[in-house]
């Protein structure tokens, strides 16, 4: 059987060998890779093998259909719809995801960024560079704040779980929890989405992109939030409508937000709105990724392909 990786990792080669080693020591043949690969590279690399292993890029056009052998992919990632998933089911390949890998890092950035908001972190450095004082930049605390979770998976959990260490108060809407408004969920109130969005003072999006998400926070859900409330989306970029969300932020309408994610991958064009936008903290799509998820997720992987061979495939996706 021939395993391909198709993407590095960004993990060391000591790491990636020791991952490869027991699938090496049973025969299997490992195409490694520590650097990105042209598609050229990759389709030359996916040809002739059983199970590809990939992160966030999509599939090279014509990928799947060069490569009639893959029964298996390997996503060290957590989203998939990167994935052509109609011709995946198709063709009855397995894929599973990494789902797990980048809960504490997510969970993190929230409240860097967070406070990062509320303390007018940004605003104070170019104050202090500047030979200036505070006047004008104090700030707000994250103790007694109402954090509203959109998306009570377990990222949302476990921000609820620091938020609550904060002394927040921590509501959240989920749709596998849509009938239970006002029960607790690990010390979390359970409220609709509107609600959430009317009554939060830190509103944090952790929900998958969906037909259903895409577009989840748009000009209307917008206009529900309080204009002293900030909003945070370490989820995907197009669950939120980004000029929709410039326009508010411009206009005074919120208070502030922080996006690690946006409706393509960084580097951002410079069309983004959201680069001109008051009140912002932006990052490069680096919610998943620390120096520790990384090993993490590169042993998800290739666990991943070991319960598959094993016949008992886990973190089953599409």
């Amino acid at each position: 059987m021939k395993i391909a990786m198709l993407e590095p990792l960004a993990v060391s080669a000591e790491c990636l060998e020791r991952e490869a080693e027991i699938f090496k020591k049973a025969g299997h043949e490992v195409f490694l890779t520590l650097k990105p690969l042209l598609d050229s590279q990759k389709l030359e690399a996916a040809k002739d093998a059983d199970v590809l292993i990939i992160a966030n890029s999509p599939l090279p056009a014509g990928l799947l259909e060069s490569s009639p052998k893959v029964k298996m992919i390997s996503v060290a990632f957590t989203g998939v719809d990167h994935l052509p998933a109609a011709e995946v089911k198709a063709r009855g390949i397995t894929v599973s995801n990494s789902q797990g890998y980048a809960t504490i890092p997510v969970a993190e950035l929230v409240f860097g960024a967070a406070i990062t908001l509320l303390r007018n972190v940004i605003p104070c450095d170019a104050a202090a560079r500047a030979g200036k004082t505070k006047d004008g930049l104090v700030g707000t605390e994250l103790y007694g704040k109402r954090l509203g979770i959109i998306g009570f998976g377990a990222i949302g959990r476990s921000v609820a779980k620091i938020g609550q260490a904060f002394g927040c108060e921590t509501v959240a809407f989920d749709v596998s929890l849509e009938g239970e408004a006002g029960s607790l969920v690990e010390g979390t109130k359970i409220l609709e989405l509107d609600d959430i969005l009317a009554t939060s003072d830190i509103i944090s999006l952790h929900v998958p992109l969906t037909p259903q998400t895409r577009g989840l926070i748009g000009k209307e859900k917008l206009g529900l939030i309080k204009k002293t409330a900030v909003l945070i989306n370490m989820a995907r970029g197009p669950v939120v409508d980004s000029q929709a969300l410039a326009d508010a932020l411009n206009n005074g309408d919120i208070a502030g937000a922080a996006l690690d994610v946006f409706d393509v991958e960084p580097p951002l064009p410079l069309s983004e709105p959201l680069l001109g936008a008051k009140n912002t903290v932006l990052t490069p799509h680096i919610g998943f990724a620390s120096k520790e998820s990384m090993v993490r997720r590169a042993g998800i992987a290739f666990g991943n392909i070991s319960a598959w061979l094993a016949g008992e495939p886990r973190n089953v996706s599409i």
